[in-house]
């Protein structure tokens, strides 16, 4: 319980990103989710579906998380977990293997996600970049590395890099999502095939 208490104190479920570009990049997901389930649709008897369905799925938690800033909360419990138990001086060799266990663990979903996609890979090209891309951003803000904090609160063409490289990943999943929507108009694996 005082496990629980500690993080309370140093967490709350709140918007993370009240301003206007935190609400257009939930939407961008939401709508970038949206678009990959119409693709998920069409694509039924069709190599690349079960990579769609994973788009889905982690577009959806991502929104959500968007708003909601989950990764603080576990950044909040690792920290209270690590003083509860007196290792707190000792962190960086955790956050090290942490870091290490989260970049194995995106690397081997992209390889999977390849070895998935390898019949239809040209089709999905865009989707699995800009999936790495978001992932690599996810990655990067949970890992909260200072550089990278640096760099991503800067601001380019007056927006700040923290929405542009978000977006960037989403907006090519979404135009990948589109141009095989506009391919495959009806559904199942007899419709419009070129």
């Amino acid at each position: 319980m005082e496990l629980q208490g500690c993080v309370a104190g140093r967490w709350s479920p709140q918007i993370g990103d009240p301003d206007v570009t935190g609400w257009l990049t939930v939407m961008a997901y939401v709508l970038t989710a949206i678009l990959s389930i119409a693709v998920w649709r069409r694509l039924a008897g069709r190599a690349g579906r079960v990579f769609w369905a994973v788009l889905v799925v982690l577009l959806a938690f991502l929104a959500v998380n968007k708003q909601l800033d989950l990764q603080s909360a576990l950044t909040a419990a690792g920290k209270c977990l690590a003083t509860a138990q007196g290792w707190y001086a000792e962190r960086r060799s955790v956050q090290a293997g942490f870091i290490a266990t989260l970049l194995a663990i995106v690397v081997l979903g992209l390889v999977a996600a390849m070895l998935m996609l390898r019949n239809s890979l040209g089709r999905d090209f865009l989707a699995l970049l800009g999936l790495a891309i978001v992932l690599a951003f996810v990655m990067g803000r949970a890992v909260s590395i200072h550089r990278f904090d640096n760099l991503i609160g800067a601001q380019s063409l007056g927006v700040s890099n923290n929405f542009l490289f978000e977006n960037a990943g989403l907006l090519l999943i979404a135009l990948n999502a589109v141009l095989l929507l506009r391919r495959y108009r009806g559904p199942g694996p007899g419709a419009n095939r070129p």
